[in-house]
């Protein structure tokens, strides 16, 4: 796949192309939306947004990483939904699915017995659910940092912030994290607990 010649055929308007760029990073784009808004149908919609302003606004891309200006894009789109829905909650009438996992939270490694991964499970299900309580703007920098593996200079370009700004978050994100997982400590493997 070549992605430049992909991105000046969808700016001069080929829909093909631009289909191509989303199969190429549609996955990436929704993981994000679903980590920061921890919601299947809500991280469905981000992306959704987050395509279509991509497409409406493909010929302003200038160049630089495509895939930091679509995270940026599906950024903007969770912060967007996050403050609608602040303005407006609204409680499901779905029951959630707390036993929803991939195979990899229920399977044990070939080095760890049943019990291990059980705890590894749960461990990650609460890590997950700690990082929702985050404010948007350190949950947004975690899921980009330590979850994505995005390093700090990438995530403040894509966040429009400084460097310092990153960090901080990302600190603060972190302690809080941290403070949640402490208060709940049995969920540690036993070399963390105090």
């Amino acid at each position: 796949m070549d992605e430049d010649a992909l991105i000046r055929a969808a700016q001069r308007g080929d829909v093909a192309s631009f289909n191509q760029l989303v199969l190429a990073y549609q996955s990436q784009v929704y993981n994000v939306a679903y980590r920061i808004m921890g919601d299947q149908a809500a991280a469905a919609d981000a992306t959704q947004e987050a395509f279509l302003s991509a497409f409406s606004h493909i010929r302003d891309f200038r160049g630089g990483s495509f895939k930091s200006w679509l995270l940026r894009t599906v950024t903007n789109a969770c912060y967007d939904a996050l403050r609608y829905h602040k303005r407006r909650p609204a409680q499901s009438l779905e029951l959630e699915d707390d036993d929803e996992h991939s195979l990899a939270d229920v399977l044990p490694a070939d080095d760890e017995s049943p019990a291990d991964a059980a705890e590894r499970s749960d461990l990650r299900r609460f890590i997950a659910r700690a990082a929702l309580q985050l404010p948007p703007d350190q949950r947004i920098t975690f899921v980009l940092s330590d979850v994505q593996g995005m390093s700090y200079e990438e995530i403040a370009e894509l966040m429009n912030v400084s460097l310092g700004t990153v960090k901080s978050r990302l600190s603060r994100a972190r302690a809080r994290l941290r403070d949640a997982l402490l208060a709940h400590e049995e969920l540690l493997p036993d070399e963390f607990r105090q």
